[in-house]
């Protein structure tokens, strides 16, 4: 059985305050790196920032080797800089005014960086000094500092500062991020752990992410034992599936496919369950039976060229509006090849005022649509303040926190 979170809150604040009130060392900087892509290395991160923060006056944060980056302006320097997009989450969520854009992201490698380092045009003792100075800064303005890798331990290897070498440069202790299961999980840890051994990084534990809740207790158990018989490795924490963080959001939607909602604009941040969506291929009787039996918050997908489906969903959502029934959170995704179909813009200029009824029109067909929205992994950003919010809630109360930062004190 899965203990309540508010249980499990209530045990660890006091174990907490008994930790703070025993411990003066100062802890080891704590290096989050994950097995693979789409485990919630990010998410993690945000939980231990919120929790690090019921703990430590001030906490510091930096992503020493970012890839996806955004500029920002850095009030140190009077200028704007690139820094990894994470830096932007974790900084603007929880208030990280002590420390300055300008060192929390020392390293970033763009397209083309490798080729220029294999070429010989980056030097590898810049980089980290860069790394080095930035963490200084970092360190020196914070009671703990937090560190997120890029993906995996050996990410980064080709300019030589994977996440193992970078941490252990750092003297940081190790928090290695798998998701849920038993073998494959297991696996996926040795290769992260043997490459943490050998650039002497202590591993602090270890954090399962969205297991199965059928499955919690079991994989809670064997998973503990068997870090803890093969290892000497704790698990920190193990964390119960919780789909609604991977459903992605209108504005999600808008990146993947480059366009933008042609109205309902006030629902950018509005999820959708990729197993509720639903591709209409019937007729116009037969969608609007389905849209009022239907789950309201679901995404309907049509071709451009069904003008009765269209007109069909902005009536309904007037009807629906006028006899003020159920809350209307459909969504319609109008699909159809730029180079091949196109909406009339007679039908367009209807969308005029349905600012409760989301629309988005892509340029692909509804089989390459829906495709991609199966394949896509949405992820946190500082704009989707509920999900981060409902992410940070829901893992926080399932990492040992006191466990951690005995593990990041000792020697």
């Amino acid at each position: 059985m899965i203990q309540n979170s508010s249980i499990l809150t209530a045990r660890r604040s006091a174990a907490s305050m008994a930790y703070r009130l025993f411990s003066t060392k100062r802890p080891r900087p704590i290096y989050v790196a994950a097995t693979k892509q789409h485990v919630g290395k990010t998410t993690t991160s945000l939980a231990l920032m919120s929790g690090l923060q019921k703990r430590f006056p001030k906490v510091g944060f930096i992503k020493p080797v970012g890839q996806q980056h955004v500029t920002v302006y850095s009030p140190t320097l009077d200028e704007d800089i690139r820094v990894d997009k994470d830096i932007c989450l974790l900084k603007e969520q929880f208030h990280l005014d002590h420390i300055d854009y300008r060192h929390m992201s020392p390293v970033i490698i763009p397209r083309g960086y490798t080729k220029k380092y294999i070429d010989g045009k980056i030097v590898h003792e810049e980089q980290l000094k860069e790394i080095e100075t930035a963490f200084g800064e970092v360190n020196r303005a914070s009671d703990v500092v937090l560190c997120e890798g890029t993906g995996h331990c050996a990410v980064g290897s080709i300019v030589n500062v994977n996440n193992a070498k970078v941490a252990s440069m750092l003297g940081a202790s190790m928090l290695l991020i798998a998701n849920g299961g038993l073998g494959s999980a297991f696996d996926e840890l040795e290769l992260n752990r043997v490459l943490c051994e050998k650039f002497n990084v202590p591993i602090a534990g270890v954090v399962i992410n969205k297991v199965i809740p059928e499955k919690y207790e079991q994989t809670k158990y064997y998973m503990s034992k068997a870090l803890q018989d093969t290892w000497g490795i704790p698990l920190l924490g193990c964390i119960p599936d919780r789909p609604f963080l991977g459903c992605p959001a209108l504005a999600d939607l808008e990146r993947l496919f480059h366009s933008e909602l042609v109205c309902g604009q006030t629902h950018r941040y509005r999820h959708y369950n990729v197993k509720d969506m639903n591709l209409i291929t019937t007729s116009l009787t037969r969608f609007l039976e389905n849209i009022r039996s239907k789950l309201p918050r679901t995404l309907y997908i049509c071709h451009v060229t069904r003008d009765d489906i269209i007109l069909g969903f902005m009536a309904e959502y007037q009807r629906n509006r006028r006899e003020e029934e159920r809350p209307f959170e459909a969504a319609l995704l109008v699909c159809g090849r730029k180079d091949k179909y196109q909406m009339a813009d007679e039908v367009r200029d209807m969308f005029e005022g349905l600012e409760g009824a989301p629309v988005m029109v892509v340029g692909y067909s509804t089989h390459q649509a829906m495709q991609m929205i199966h394949d896509y992994t949405p992820k946190l950003n500082i704009d989707d303040k509920n999900r981060v919010r409902k992410a940070v809630e829901h893992y926080e109360p399932y990492i040992d926190f006191d466990q951690l930062l005995h593990r990041a004190s000792e020697e």
